[in-house]
């Protein structure tokens, strides 16, 4: 089975619409580990709504906690701590021949405990990493800090998928963290299982081709 762990350079960038673009192109499984807040509706959820195919399972959360908040946070609120010991062996029991799209919540340092991270998770999972990165004004700074945590923790790290468009960002970024584009998402205001089919149609060959016939980028 192999592994995408999917996390982006913060909240709010756009790591579920890719997640089900990805799942999607590649027929995969999808996975959300740690959900935190689900009053508006689970990840799991969206991308079930969001997908077409029919080979695809989402597998269930490790972790469902109430408050949207920091995982770290939410699980306190419900006097449980997360235990990235149960997150590992939910991941080895899972048997499929498909590849496997897990989606982290939040960027990489976002605290699961008062020890870990998420890049933590990302290293203990062994999965390789796509990152989300949606250009705005400050996104090449918090783009290269994502790049130089997965550097220093020696992760495996495939690519970038861009959301959004501002100025000649994408490109320096590619450049400043040797890290390669995977695709260019542009931004789309109302998100539907038709605007997940028709980038599918758009980057789906490409990003198949680079995710699963060749070998992802190597460590930097």
């Amino acid at each position: 089975m192999q592994a995408f762990f999917v996390s982006g350079i913060g909240t709010g960038i756009g790591k579920t619409f890719v997640s089900a673009i990805l799942t999607e192109a590649l027929k995969a499984d999808y996975w959300k580990p740690v959900q935190a807040g689900f009053e508006n509706g689970t990840d799991n959820l969206t991308v079930r709504q969001l997908i077409g195919n029919p080979q695809t399972v989402i597998h269930p959360e490790t972790y469902l906690l109430k408050l949207p908040a920091s995982p770290h946070i939410a699980a306190r609120e419900e006097n449980i701590r997360i235990d990235c010991g149960l997150i590992l062996d939910q991941f080895k029991q899972m048997k499929t021949n498909r590849p496997l799209i897990i989606e982290g919540a939040g960027g990489l340092l976002v605290p699961l405990n008062d020890s870990e991270l998420m890049i933590d998770l990302a290293k203990k999972l062994d999965a390789k990493l796509i990152l989300v990165s949606r250009n705005y004004l400050g996104s090449i700074n918090h783009s290269l800090l994502t790049a130089e945590s997965c550097r220093h923790r020696g992760l495996d790290v495939s690519g970038w998928v861009f959301n959004d468009q501002f100025m000649n960002y994408e490109s320096d970024i590619v450049s400043l963290t040797r890290i390669p584009a995977l695709c260019s998402i542009p931004f789309i205001r109302n998100i539907s299982r038709e605007s997940v089919r028709l980038e599918v149609l758009r980057v789906g060959d490409r990003l198949t081709g680079l995710l699963l016939a060749s070998p992802a980028c190597a460590r930097e």
